[in-house]
């Protein structure tokens, strides 16, 4: 049962906004940041279910401190089910599902990028980002909360799969289902 966790990973982009007063273009250290998509279940028999983690490796990615802004890159054929307690063979099965095409088609969609449009400080080292996220082939505003400071920012985002064209996973006939809003869960390192 796989649910839109590319969606998650688009929301990774907005760490990077958390920007500091440092002036410059900084890149993301991709080895060092991490990005994870966590999926939800629901439905009447959703003990029978499974919760996903997914981890969203970043490509690539930028952010400027001096005038805050942030950009940033997945490839969704890259996202990988790393949820625990469940057979190897289930976790294969739903990393089939997710990345094909009844989920996020990343053969199609292989890209998930982010670019903040706008930045509001609400204190110190906290910000609201708000910006443009293109995933499955769809772009849609979102809002990502961060915080942070000397170069390393963590912060989350919540999307709903639907409004990225996306139509949430379900099982024995929608009484097990995954939740349309995911949660997109971030640590982002600057170089």
């Amino acid at each position: 049962m796989i649910s839109k966790f590319t969606t998650t990973v688009v929301i990774g982009a907005f760490l990077l906004p958390a920007l500091s007063a440092a002036a410059g273009t900084r890149e993301i250290d991709t080895q060092r940041s991490v990005m994870t998509i966590r999926v939800f279940k629901a439905g009447f028999l959703s003990a029978f279910g499974h919760e996903h983690e997914i981890s969203a490796p970043i490509q690539q990615g930028s952010f400027t401190e001096d005038k805050p802004t942030v950009e940033l890159q997945v490839d969704a054929r890259k996202l990988r089910v790393m949820d625990q307690g469940v057979s190897d063979k289930d976790r294969a099965e739903i990393q089939t599902t997710m990345l094909g095409p009844t989920v996020l088609d990343s053969e199609t969609f292989p890209q998930i990028g982010f670019h903040s449009t706008e930045i509001d400080r609400l204190g110190e080292g906290k910000w609201v980002v708000h910006g443009e996220l293109t995933l499955h082939g769809q772009t849609r505003p979102v809002k990502v909360t961060v915080e942070g400071q000397n170069g390393r920012y963590h912060g989350s985002a919540e999307l709903r799969q639907k409004e990225f064209g996306i139509t949430p996973v379900t099982a024995a006939g929608g009484t097990v289902k995954v939740k349309n809003e995911v949660r997109v869960e971030f640590d982002i390192v600057g170089k």
